[in-house]
């Protein structure tokens, strides 16, 4: 027996439950009663626990919320204890609780082990504590999707090591692809792109600006612009300070600082303060001496040359016109030559597209060849155990009444001319590989196989369906598995087999099943009686164990319709004694 089992729920003020605790067994446990007692709201109890979509509809009438909290004994190490405990769950000797609260205004609640989750989090859980099973499920199963994803489940690793090895090849193959296509599309833009840049790089290049330039152009050409003006005021300083040459009679500067020192320096012997003074002065005319000498070189170097002030201007012109182009003007020319520098490595990229192209073309084309080898190991491996799989439901089959029933699976690729190929043929892929697969069904000798989807009626398709649940749980077992109305369009003989291999089923995981019918429920370890009183509610009495008596009277009803039939109640005990017999 699996250590995780669900041992019980209790439901509050959810459909016409108004409030019930649900006991189940480790083994087999049936759920029965009248149509419209509720024993569905069984399934979307567990459904709430396991993440499914709450619906403010499935309120009571008259309640604010509806509730639902589920137990399960699940053993240290397991997988969903493991993943409970990282969310901060806390575990009750071994027990975890999960609750569900739904409003009539459709907010909803999870909490796992007394903490409050993510509904996300009870749905990842769900993998590891519970597989459900409806009518929606048996539809589900004639989508060739999940016929695809039922062969790869069972074939574990066999086909689970190759297809992600596949995943990722297929993963880098879009990306190279993407890439390669972003780039061939805007060929055009690039071009244009790479083409206004090397006329702005030639541009600049025939100017050959220098960082600066503009700055020692612009001061350069308002010297040469008023060169008049300043040889004059150079002249007029310079005689202020050493004299004019054409006028001897003349005052300057420096002759008047001259004869002050000389008047000092007659008496600095008789005072110290004095004598500092007189030191002071002789600096100045040092100072005036410089400043005079550099004055007449500025006069004598200044030259008022129109037509070097003409290049100038000519000069700054173009690095202006750079600036307006490529530039900021409060950066000036050097903002055009960082323009410039970005604009050179820019074209590089652009110029290496070609060879880009090249590089992931030749790349495209290894992936093809090696995602469409690992597409043929991917074909190898599910069509290994397509047979095997069929092989075993086909034996299931003939325990469910189906004994000359024949299942097998086809496999079979797409021919598309931008796929990648595969035993010399170029077929579709996609990231589960090139194969579709398709679950056949011969219900009998001579019939030709078809696919489940035409070839098997409600209660074959039903009988289809729990022969791969029973297959799954000797390869892939799941701790808990919920069947509702899975024997639907069942009934005779063939019931009693579903019956049979459900009991088979509970040997090695719990079982739960909604049913209608009297030989399932006689194999179960364990009977539920979902009955609604005068009201039309299920309180808490409404949910009970059958034992004894009990049982044979609902067995005897869901029979005849009739609870104290003898011939009835005769049925009844005779199908309780061949179940404990074949148990």
């Amino acid at each position: 027996m699996v250590g995780v089992v669900l041992e019980e729920m209790r439901i509050r003020s959810l459909g016409v439950i108004d409030d019930a605790v649900v006991e189940l067994s480790p083994g087999f446990t049936a759920v029965t009663g009248e149509t419209g007692a509720g024993k569905t709201m069984v399934v979307t109890s567990l459904g709430l626990l396991l993440g499914g979509r709450a619906d403010p509809a499935l309120v009571r009438i008259g309640a604010g919320k509806a509730v639902v909290e589920g137990r399960f004994t699940v053993p240290p190490g397991a997988a969903a204890a493991v993943r409970a405990e990282e969310a901060g769950a806390e575990l009750d000797d071994g027990a975890l609780l999960i609750s569900r609260t739904v409003s009539a205004e459709g907010r909803s609640r999870a909490h796992l082990g007394g903490r409050s989750v993510p509904v996300g989090l009870l749905a990842e859980l769900a993998d590891d504590l519970v597989a459900v099973h409806g009518q929606t499920d048996q539809q589900g199963l004639l989508k060739l999707s999940r016929q695809r994803q039922a062969l790869d489940r069972y074939a574990g690793d066999a086909v689970a090591v190759p297809l992600a090895k596949y995943a990722e090849a297929y993963r880098r193959l879009r990306a190279v692809s993407g890439e390669l296509e972003e780039i061939t599309t805007r060929a055009r833009e690039r071009a244009q792109e790479a083409g206004m840049l090397r006329f702005g790089l030639d541009e600049i290049a025939a100017v050959e600006p220098r960082a600066g330039e503009d700055a020692e152009l612009a001061e350069e050409a308002e010297r040469l612009g008023h060169a008049e003006a300043l040889a004059s005021a150079a002249t007029l300083a310079h005689a202020a300070l050493a004299g004019d040459p054409e006028d001897p009679e003349g005052i300057d500067a420096a002759t008047l600082v001259a004869g002050a020192q000389r008047a000092l320096e007659a008496v600095r012997a008789h005072d110290p303060a004095l004598a500092a003074l007189a030191d002071r002065i002789g600096e100045i005319g040092i100072l005036l001496g410089d400043v005079a000498g550099e004055l007449a070189g500025y006069a004598g170097d200044l030259d008022a040359d129109p037509l070097r002030l003409a290049a100038v201007e000519e000069r700054r012109a173009a690095l202006t016109a750079l600036t307006r182009k490529y530039g900021e003007f409060e950066r000036g020319i050097d903002a055009v030559l960082a323009w410039a520098e970005q604009g050179a490595v820019r074209l590089t990229e652009l110029e290496g597209d070609d060879s880009r192209i090249d590089e992931l073309t030749a790349e495209r084309d290894a992936l093809r060849a090696e995602l469409g080898g690992l597409a043929q190991d991917l074909t190898e491996a599910r069509t290994e155990a397509a047979e095997r799989f069929a092989a075993a439901v086909t034996a299931e089959l003939a325990s469910l009444a189906m004994p000359h029933a024949r299942v097998s699976f086809e496999l079979r690729q797409t021919e598309d001319p931008d796929g990648v190929e595969v035993h010399g043929r170029t077929v579709a892929h996609g990231p589960w590989g090139v194969d579709e697969v398709e679950l056949l069904l011969a219900p009998h000798p001579g019939a030709p196989p078809r696919p489940i989807a035409k070839g098997a009626s409600g209660g074959e398709l039903s009988r289809v369906m729990l022969a791969v649940e029973v297959v799954f749980a000797g390869t892939d077992p799941v701790p808990t598995y919920l069947f509702d109305e899975v024997d639907a369009g069942v009934g005779g003989k063939a019931a009693v087999e579903i019956g049979r291999r459900l009991a088979k089923l509970a040997r090695s995981a719990q079982v739960v099943v909604v049913t209608h019918l009297p030989q399932v429920a006689a194999f179960a370890d364990r009977q539920l009686l979902v009955e609604k009183t005068d009201d039309g509610s299920v309180t808490r009495s409404g949910v009970k164990v059958l034992e004894g008596e009990d049982r044979v009277r609902e067995l005897s009803r869901m029979l005849a319709g009739q609870e104290d039939s003898e011939t009835a109640r005769a049925h009844a005990e005779e199908l309780l004694a061949a179940a404990r017999a074949d148990g």
